[in-house]
């Protein structure tokens, strides 16, 4: 399973070419590219101390063993982090799988491994750099780990560290607050259900969850202090900028419902009806709360995206998984006198009876069941691997495709300076750049001054006003040698580019709809004409 797992997981971080969202960069690569080599942006979380380095000195060990290697090339800098990244997610598809057989038994493991596989969201989104991915992984093991045994007997059961099995998933989901604060959420849930199905629960607390969280805060302030070079909160300065000011709704506000009108059924796409029937059927009522759980409090939350949740995405393919399974078992045993298509393993047989999973009848004949079942998986498939690979290799892959342009001309020596006309963000920088070359963009930090507009939308309403003024008593010298803007905004700065001699140097096709405001279809760049000769 694990070498299926990594091999599919590298397979699929080579396929993902677009871009996403920012945070894949920014708040990573960007940061982890600084550490290692110096020079990179650090956005303006980071000048308040509101993320944790922990994550990104992951990337920046794997930068400097490329730089040792001789491999920091343009080519392995883009690729690296994310074939790194694959790693990481092969280690949750496998927990995922062992998870799911403890719970459910080994049939449903495999089908939840298929559900997991082609899942068109999962196969997008986890193979990036996002905290969110790896906070996922190690959700998905912590649960392992962790999440309430059927048996109060087991609740310690070793795993032959120094840890007994309760207790490294307590570690590893504290590792996951590190990296997402947020992620505190899932937790508060899971101990709440094991408080209330072990005895000795002052014990619990004291012996065991006191103890390692304080080990995990030391830590995460022992690391970030040293990296802010001073005592630096970070957890207070998160939960105070994101819960008691609202700050992350300057990025935007959703209904209330989204997430569950549109986040996880655009996550989940046609696996969530099976995940639903999973769960009627299955009766594990607890781990569906957790889901519910997450749903519900981040929703309380003003700015929603899909990655927030996307650590509860497993356990609904898990459940998906126990429907294919129960699907399948109807089919095949619907000529044979056994009630079951195959034995539960006794070491897990006690939870699937509880559960239901042995309890479920046959319906219809063998043929019927098994042309169903085919049916459902051809519909699966045809419905997500589309719209993965779509998602993965088209839609939006300008954003990536012009900063693996611009290293290449930059490791040639043909890049002075870049200017970005973009929407701020919009594409990676340094990290992919790998030159220390002056670049700018659209600032759009939030600020507290009443009635700020930041750049990005001053440029949007003026263009040439906002360039005009900009570029005021500046020589031609200093001009950027390298333009990169939008198709979509190429005739209202047209003038700008013709009085200064600006050329089309290079065009990438970015997408075929609109993202956040009008069509963005190509990324272009400008190149000064004296620049080339």
């Amino acid at each position: 399973m694990w070498r299926l797992c990594l091999a599919f997981r590298l397979m699929n971080a080579m396929l993902v070419q677009t871009y996403f969202n920012p945070d894949e960069h920014w708040q990573a690569l960007e940061v982890a590219h600084r550490i290692a080599f110096g020079y990179g942006h650090l956005t303006w979380e980071w000048q308040q101390g509101l993320r944790s380095y922990l994550h990104p000195l992951l990337f920046a060990a794997l930068y400097k063993l490329l730089t040792t290697l001789h491999l920091d090339t343009p080519w392995f800098m883009t690729k690296a982090p994310r074939l790194l990244q694959s790693v990481f997610a092969a280690v949750g598809d496998v927990y995922l799988y062992k998870f799911s057989r403890n719970n459910f038994g080994e049939r449903v493991a495999q089908w939840t491994m298929f559900c997991q596989m082609f899942n068109w969201f999962t196969f997008f989104c986890i193979v990036r750099t996002f905290s969110n991915c790896l906070e996922t992984v190690l959700t998905t093991m912590a649960l392992f780990y962790w999440w309430p045994v059927q048996s109060p007997s087991t609740d310690h059961h070793h795993t032959g560290s120094i840890f007994t099995s309760r207790q490294l998933g307590l570690l590893l989901a504290g590792v996951a607050c590190i990296i997402r604060p947020t992620s505190a959420i899932i937790w508060v849930y899971v101990g709440v259900v094991q408080l209330l199905k072990i005895q000795h629960k002052l014990q619990f607390l004291l012996s065991e969850v006191f103890p390692i969280g304080i080990i995990c805060l030391c830590a995460m302030g022992l690391v970030d202090s040293w990296m802010y070079g001073k005592w630096t909160p970070v957890l207070l300065n998160f939960f105070r900028f994101n819960f008691l000011t609202s700050g992350a709704s300057f990025y935007g506000r959703h209904s209330w419902h989204w997430y569950f009108s549109q986040g996880l059924p655009a996550m989940a796409f046609t696996f969530l009806p099976f995940a639903l029937i999973g769960i009627l059927w299955s009766k594990q009522w607890a781990l569906a709360g957790l889901i519910a759980w997450v749903l519900a409090l981040y929703s309380i939350l003003g700015h929603k995206e899909f990655r927030f949740i996307l650590p509860v995405l497993p356990i609904v393919m898990m459940y998906a998984g126990y429907a294919m399974a129960v699907l399948e078992q109807q089919g095949s045993s619907a000529n044979s006198k056994e009630e079951t298509a195959y034995s539960v393993p006794s070491s897990t047989s006690s939870g699937m009876q509880h559960q239901g999973y042995e309890q479920k009848k046959p319906t219809g004949g063998t043929r019927q069941g098994s042309c169903l079942l085919g049916g459902i998986i051809i519909f699966l498939l045809l419905t997500n691997i589309p719209l993965a690979l779509y998602t993965s290799m088209f839609h939006q892959r300008g954003a990536e495709a012009v900063m693996e342009h611009l290293g290449q001309e930059a490791h040639a020596q043909h890049v002075r300076n870049v200017l970005f006309l973009m929407p701020c963000h919009a594409t990676p920088f340094y990290s992919s750049l790998h030159s220390n070359l002056p670049m700018r963009f659209l600032d759009c930090s939030p600020s507290e001054e009443p009635g700020h507009v930041g750049e990005d939308e001053r440029f949007m309403a003026n263009p040439l006003g906002f360039l005009s003024t900009m570029f005021q008593g500046v020589n031609k010298s200093d001009l950027p040698s390298h333009i990169v803007l939008f198709s979509s905004l190429e005739l209202e700065v047209h003038p700008f580019l013709n009085t200064h001699q600006y050329s089309l140097d290079k065009s990438f096709f970015h997408a075929h709809f609109a993202v956040d405001r009008e069509l963005q279809a190509y990324v272009m760049v400008f190149t000064q004409a004296p620049i080339h000769q």
